[in-house]
């Protein structure tokens, strides 16, 4: 994590240990003052750099490495307030949707949902999210 001050906000940039950040140059998160907009999330395990078989399992670990990095940043999960999701196969829709629903239950974000061809065709799902939390 690094800190910038910036206009009387701090940056602190959070990473999850992924290859692609190093390679790429960018933050799983970031956060400034109370908003944290995290990166496009996968399934992948990033200790073991494995992805999870299946939609369901993708969308449980993705979670899983998204609250991750918002408890880097000081929240959770329930401080999401908009998620993006870009699923590979609409066929999938249902098994990511019961996994999403149990994870927001009661917190209910603002979501859209695109199907888009993602950069390797084992990926099932990504989402990105952005999140208020306590300054």
């Amino acid at each position: 994590m690094s800190m910038i001050s910036k206009a009387g906000y701090e940056r602190q940039n959070i990473f999850s240990g992924s290859d692609y950040e190093k390679t790429y140059s960018y933050s799983r998160a970031v956060k400034v003052g109370p908003q944290v907009f995290l990166s496009g999330t996968t399934g992948y395990d990033y200790s073991t750099d494995t992805l999870a078989a299946g939609a369901a399992a993708q969308t449980a670990q993705l979670m899983q490495n998204a609250n991750n990095a918002l408890v880097k940043a000081g929240g959770s999960l329930s401080d999401v307030v908009r998620v993006r999701m870009y699923i590979a196969e609409v066929d999938d829709y249902d098994a990511i949707m019961d996994i999403f629903a149990e994870t927001f239950k009661g917190i209910s974000p603002a979501c859209t949902t695109v199907q888009a061809g993602l950069f390797d065709p084992e990926i099932k799902i990504e989402m990105d999210m952005d999140a208020i939390v306590e300054a």
